[in-house]
């Protein structure tokens, strides 16, 4: 479970004092506000991504565990963001084995890629290159990418945004499903009230609209 208590953030002054939510393995939750309200930082601050300028205070913990002040490759936190961020260098193979460890090797590196890309519909796009890709496919292969490196919590950053509604309702339900396979906690921060849909639990509306 990912629980975040008492968490206060800002720059110059506070710009979010106070909040807590937990978010349950296996499900979704909406945490939904306007641009410019401070979603983007609270999952960076979660993440352990370096936001220069921000200061913060409270408690954050995964499935028990502070993760608050742990280096963000340690803390078992995966993130998405509303662009697919594939590496154009790399196959769609070769961007779903950049998620694994690097303990996993040869055959069942193999494995593990295969698997990924069947679970998306993707068989036989390994070799492919990632600007060959519709939104929808490239957005299930970041999603890949991130769930390959065995997070225990995700965090999605306006990540449907960019699809329109049909993928974004297909994107959805495949986000859902691959969550509540896992039993990760996933989050969602979003200006968007139709991405309720795909979600689990009361809406989080974001302090200070």
């Amino acid at each position: 479970m990912l629980e975040v208590k008492a968490l206060q953030f800002g720059f110059d002054r506070p710009l979010v004092v106070g909040l807590s939510f937990r978010v349950p393995k296996g499900q979704i939750r909406l945490l939904q506000g306007p641009s410019g309200c401070g979603k983007s930082t609270l999952l960076e601050i979660i993440s352990g991504t370096h936001v220069p300028g921000v200061t913060w205070s409270g408690d954050i913990r995964l499935d028990g565990s502070d993760i608050g002040q742990v280096r963000a490759h340690l803390r078992s936190v995966g993130i998405m963001y509303q662009d697919a961020l594939l590496f154009p260098h790399l196959s769609v193979g070769d961007n779903l084995a950049f998620g694994l460890a690097a303990s996993i090797r040869n055959k069942d590196r193999h494995a593990a890629i295969q698997d990924a890309l069947a679970s998306a519909s993707l068989i036989g796009f390994g070799d492919r290159d990632p600007a060959s890709l519709s939104g929808g496919q490239a957005a299930r292969v970041a999603l890949l990418r991130a769930l390959l490196a065995q997070p225990k919590a995700l965090l999605m950053d306006e990540a449907f945004s960019s699809l329109d509604s049909d993928l974004r309702d297909e994107f959805g339900h495949f986000v859902l499903d691959q969550v509540n396979k896992r039993q990760i906690s996933a989050l969602l921060v979003s200006h968007d009230l139709t991405d309720q849909k795909f979600c689990t639990g009361p809406i989080l509306k974001f302090p200070f609209d």
